[in-house]
């Protein structure tokens, strides 16, 4: 497959080209079939160009959800052909599984493994969070996973991908709660040789994308770091971060994160409500400071890979102790 796909170019031969992919292709009609006639009943997501359907193929009653891709925005088609190119040719435990596709006509569809458990987003701002909200534990296994899909991008796929949209309505989790990227439309090719970053576009969800991304359009895997820093925090908070700064004096998420961490008595007003305080005071205190580490200025951000080790290293116990998680957390990033 041409490399170039995932730089953007596109080309009123896309039908050729996918037919190159390895991923099997359905039909417009089995598709049809596999989702009630696109019912509104089985939408399982919405976003600003697609809807995500559950299915079941036909076939052999597979459980599956279907991406439909609105034509009528401009970036559908090439970011049809980079979501089906990266996902036939990456693959991870924490990354989604592509089952195949359709580009029949003026359709572009997606079909990919189904996600037992849905969004993180409904789990940390939705329903599920009413329902159960996700344990301490739980929680630092989904970052561990997180980080893990991005090293696996950052640091396996060559030459490296930069996903450019991660946030929790980007990540599902699978009936174990094993948390998979998944929208790898805006994904861009990172840089190749000595060169550390790429120039494009700016795109991707604004409180999620880094400050110099923004600035300058100038894109690295560190980019990817940053948008990872939020999501670790809205997975400690249980609440949306771009509303810390419209609501306090502080200037930028890592000083906010660390105003708190300098005061014991307002850490735990980090923790999710929900939580009802059955988590390690050290273990938020050194999640917090992975957090500020990944949301500081690119210069000083850390690579995901130790970003990665520094959560791993937090261990869990499955004892309570008075209503709290005992826990032991040893990291050289965490001093």
């Amino acid at each position: 497959m041409e490399s170039q796909w995932l730089m953007g170019e596109q080309s009123s031969r896309s039908d050729r080209r996918t037919a190159n992919i390895s991923a099997r292709t359905f039909s417009l009609e089995e598709l049809t079939l596999a989702t009630g006639n696109f019912s509104p009943d089985s939408i399982l997501h919405e976003g600003s160009y697609f809807r995500v359907y559950k299915g079941i193929l036909h076939e052999n009653c597979q459980p599956v959800a279907v991406k439909q891709l609105d034509m009528n925005y401009s970036r559908s088609n090439r970011d049809f052909l980079v979501e089906v190119l990266i996902l036939s040719l990456l693959h991870h435990q924490n990354l989604v599984s592509v089952v195949g596709y359709c580009s029949e006509g003026s359709h572009r569809l997606i079909v990919y493994e189904f996600a037992q458990l849905g969004y993180l987003e409904d789990h940390l701002f939705g329903v599920e969070r009413c329902q159960k909200p996700l344990d301490w534990s739980t929680r630092i296994k989904i970052a561990i996973g997180v980080a893990q899909g991005l090293e696996y991008l950052h640091n396996k796929a060559e030459p490296p991908v930069i996903h450019r949209d991660l946030r929790p309505s980007n990540i599902l989790l699978d009936e174990d709660f094993n948390p998979k990227l998944s929208n790898f439309g805006l994904a861009k090719l990172g840089p190749a040789g000595d060169k550390f970053h790429v120039s494009t576009e700016v795109v991707g969800t604004w409180g999620y994308i880094a400050p110099e991304y923004a600035r300058t359009g100038q894109v690295s895997v560190k980019s990817d770091v940053y948008s990872f820093g939020v999501v670790l925090l809205e997975l400690i908070m249980g609440r949306r971060a771009c509303v810390i700064l419209e609501t306090n004096e502080e200037h930028s998420l890592a000083s906010w994160v660390q105003t708190m961490r300098k005061d014991p008595n307002r850490l735990p007003g980090m923790a999710d409500p929900q939580l009802q305080g059955n988590y390690p005071m050290t273990g938020l205190d050194r999640v917090a400071s992975i957090t500020a580490m990944c949301l500081q200025e690119e210069v000083d951000r850390p690579l995901i890979g130790d970003v990665v080790a520094a959560l791993s290293s937090i261990v869990v116990s499955s004892t309570e102790v008075h209503g709290a998680t005992t826990a032991s957390v040893t990291s050289s990033l965490c001093h």
